[in-house]
């Protein structure tokens, strides 16, 4: 069960809340240094990340998953939210530039089914970027953030999932080295914990992000897997049964 869109909002309305807000958007600010011009979605809730980029972007919109539940944003003018299934984004082709997901893959019971639609709802050459809790972190492992809640990821486990909905991660960073705790000191230390941290134990930060570009045509471990059970009959046949065939050289 995903965590509910009330206690998100209540959660980034805290210290604690605007601590990761800072630090994730600064590294989101380096993924995406200029927007401008370009179609934006976000998935999942994506709303305190995307004060900075919807001020030169073309157009941003949000989507959130119907297990979660919607918010209205922006918090005037028209509403630029909505509510769907997560396999089932309603949106046509091919029609996003950048698409941004934030407490997305954690919770969703349908990783591949959810990183296809956004395949499909992204332009060619499109760019995504994932920000996950980091299975490595304190942050995963506390229950009293959202981030503690789902299924973490490593690096090496975001780069398997992206591939495999024929996406090609291209760079990846960590950020938010303050530890969950609302602790006032802690939360007034937190820019230092970041300096600090991105020093001295780089793989600990709390969050990781990858940015990934959408390709028409990627080799993925589920087609290879396909590939070699097509081929396996056809190697059995070469020699005695259980052995391989020969390789030149």
């Amino acid at each position: 069960m995903r965590v509910d869109v009330l206690a998100l909002q209540r959660f980034y309305a805290s210290p604690l809340g605007d601590v990761v807000r800072r630090a994730a958007t600064r590294r989101l600010g380096a993924l995406w240094p200029n927007v401008e011009g370009l179609d934006i979605l976000g998935i999942g809730y994506p709303v305190p990340y995307l004060g900075r980029v919807r001020q030169t972007a073309r157009r941003a919109v949000v989507m959130m998953p119907a297990e979660q539940g919607v918010e209205p944003w922006p918090g005037e003018g028209l509403t630029l939210s909505s509510l769907a299934d997560e396999a089932r984004l309603p949106f046509m082709d091919a029609v996003f530039d950048r698409v941004l997901m934030v407490h997305a893959l954690e919770e969703t019971s349908a990783a591949h089914a959810m990183l296809r639609e956004v395949w499909r709802v992204m332009a060619p050459e499109g760019r995504l970027v994932v920000i996950a809790a980091n299975r490595w972190s304190l942050w995963a492992q506390s229950g009293a953030t959202p981030f503690g809640h789902g299924r973490p990821y490593s690096r090496t486990q975001l780069v398997t999932l992206l591939s495999d909905a024929m996406f090609e991660p291209v760079v990846s960073a960590r950020a938010l080295y303050a530890p969950p705790s609302t602790w006032t000191p802690f939360v007034r230390a937190a820019e230092a914990f970041e300096r600090v941290g991105e020093m001295v134990w780089p793989a600990q930060g709390g969050l990781v992000l990858m940015e990934a570009v959408k390709r028409l045509y990627a080799s993925t471990a589920r087609s290879q897997g396909r590939v070699l059970l097509a081929k396996a009959p056809d190697r059995s046949r070469e020699g005695a049964p259980g052995s391989l065939p020969k390789r030149d050289g």
